[in-house]
């Protein structure tokens, strides 16, 4: 016995713009958030001397000053958070570094590393969310 089904589907076009829409707000304004989150926490070091076995292996500098949020690829649901010094990658991925903590009470190297594995990996996530709940009026 063969049974035929036949079904018609409407797409609301403004509503899925509507939609997509609220998910790039939310995606930049995360970014923003994470952006600020992280300043706010003091981690990322900030015009300092970074030493290593007693001697200077970088003088100074406002990393913090030149991170930035990169919003080219938002379209493609990318965002990227972007530190345009050249030392920032050596900061980053040693953590090992004697970091000065005058200006900075809690500058480390892998200072991502708390949103990304840690106690707060579900910040972007959360923040995503609610922005996009809000945008969408959810």
């Amino acid at each position: 016995m063969n049974k035929f089904v036949n079904s018609k589907v409407k797409l609301n076009i403004p509503v899925l713009n509507q939609l997509s829409k609220a998910a790039t707000t939310a995606l930049e304004e995360t970014t923003e958030a994470l952006l600020s989150e992280v300043e706010e926490d003091e981690v990322i070091p900030f015009g300092e001397d970074i030493m290593k076995d007693g001697k200077v292996i970088h003088q100074g500098g406002y990393l913090n000053d030149n991170t930035f949020s990169d919003y080219s690829d938002v379209n493609k649901g990318k965002t990227d958070l972007i530190s345009s010094t050249a030392y920032a990658r050596r900061m980053y991925f040693h953590p090992e570094y004697n970091f000065n903590r005058k200006e900075h009470r809690n500058a480390r190297g892998e200072w991502y590393e708390d949103y990304i594995s840690g106690m707060k990996k579900k910040f972007c996530s959360e923040t995503f969310s609610k922005i996009y709940k809000r945008e969408a009026g959810i």
